[in-house]
């Protein structure tokens, strides 16, 4: 950031008054510009004993297989956040969310959040941002193309949990950059 958003005037980074921390200040208007992490959305969305995935359409990671997720959008709560991917990406419409995972991913500034929650029908289809989408038992999950950690994680732990029928909200740091760490 160079320029305040409020005056146009040039920012400084410093920590200002009361603060802990370095942001950018205008020393013009008084503007303190903070920058919070962004919140990434999804669904596992699930028919019987298969989960649903999609094939990515954009980069980063175009062509590989990821759940159904995205940036969060001002004025809707997680959940409402997590079925809108699902419609855009799978066109694909889910009930009953249960928040199942969440990620922190400090290095690049987003934190995952993904709910189990099942497919109200099989009528779906690919969305703008997915080549195509389709739904995997466990022992066809194409695991070495999946787009990012979080994916895998979290299908790790759904067919995991899902032996035993029980969900725990799993929260975990995920540590280090990677470029393919990165959601669109």
């Amino acid at each position: 950031m160079k320029y305040c958003n409020q005056c146009g005037n040039p920012v400084l980074i410093r920590v200002p008054d009361g603060d802990n921390r370095p942001r950018f200040v205008c020393d013009s208007c008084q503007t303190v510009h903070y920058q919070n992490p962004r919140i990434v959305a999804g669904c596992v969305p699930i028919w019987d004993d298969q989960v649903l995935l999609c094939r990515r359409a954009i980069e980063p990671r175009r062509g590989y297989w990821t759940l159904p997720a995205g940036f969060m959008e001002n004025g809707e709560t997680i959940q409402q956040a997590a079925a809108r991917e699902t419609l855009e990406e799978a066109c694909a419409r889910v009930r009953d969310l249960q928040l199942y995972t969440l990620f922190d991913l400090p290095h690049i500034n987003q934190v995952y959040m993904f709910f189990r929650a099942q497919l109200v029908d099989l009528d779906f289809c690919a969305g703008d941002e997915s080549l195509e989408v389709k739904l995997f038992h466990q022992q066809d999950i194409p695991w070495s193309e999946l787009a990012f950690p979080t994916i895998g994680r979290t299908l790790e732990c759904f067919f995991t949990d899902r032996v035993q029928q029980t969900f725990p909200v799993r929260n975990e740091a995920v540590s280090g950059l990677r470029q393919r760490d990165r959601a669109s």
